[in-house]
């Protein structure tokens, strides 16, 4: 990101370490640990949203 001239504006969660929230403004990064995943299941709480397509 930072390559392509993108901000890092916060992150949070990094001492704990199990779930990582980084801002960049216009896209959040969540990064999780193999447990942090498996508890919280995002996957399956967003299972029945609209899939929206992004141009990289």
């Amino acid at each position: 990101m930072k390559a392509q001239g993108v901000t890092k504006v916060g992150v949070e969660g990094y001492q704990g370490g199990r779930w990582i929230l980084v801002d960049y403004g216009d896209v959040v990064a969540h990064v999780m640990g193999r447990e942090a995943r498996g508890f919280y299941d995002l996957e399956g709480l967003w299972a029945d949203a609209p899939r929206v397509a992004v141009e990289a």
